[in-house]
């Protein structure tokens, strides 16, 4: 299980991003689209069109990480870009953990495929 602290900066993408890309096309997006600095210690998300898939970019001072994750069944809550152009949301660690367990958070209920054990 992955934690995410209180102090931890969280940036997700709201617009969806093409899922082949590795280390250096989202290092670009992070500097193009977010207008953030991937070595300030923030997590940037990602995801593709159907929701279905999630990507995360991290710098821990001494490299990146690329962290994915792909939905069996059903898509990930994400946040709609608004008509103002804004292209990124920066998140709490609690809210983005409960987007990467596939919790709504409209009302934060679990969405149709999550199960617990």
């Amino acid at each position: 299980m992955l934690s995410f602290t209180g102090s931890l900066k969280v940036f997700v993408a709201l617009d969806p991003i093409d899922m082949p890309k590795g280390f250096e096309g989202l290092h670009a997006a992070v500097g193009e689209k977010l207008k953030a600095d991937v070595r300030g210690g923030a997590i940037f998300a990602f995801t593709n069109k159907k929701r279905t898939r999630l990507k995360v970019l991290y710098f821990d001072g001494t490299g990146l990480w690329l962290m994915t994750k792909r939905l069996e069944k059903g898509t990930f809550f994400w946040p709609k870009a608004a008509e103002s152009g804004q292209c990124g949301l920066k998140f709490a660690p609690e809210a983005f953990a409960l987007l990467t367990y596939g919790i709504d958070m409209h009302g934060a209920r679990p969405r149709g495929w999550y199960e617990r054990e």
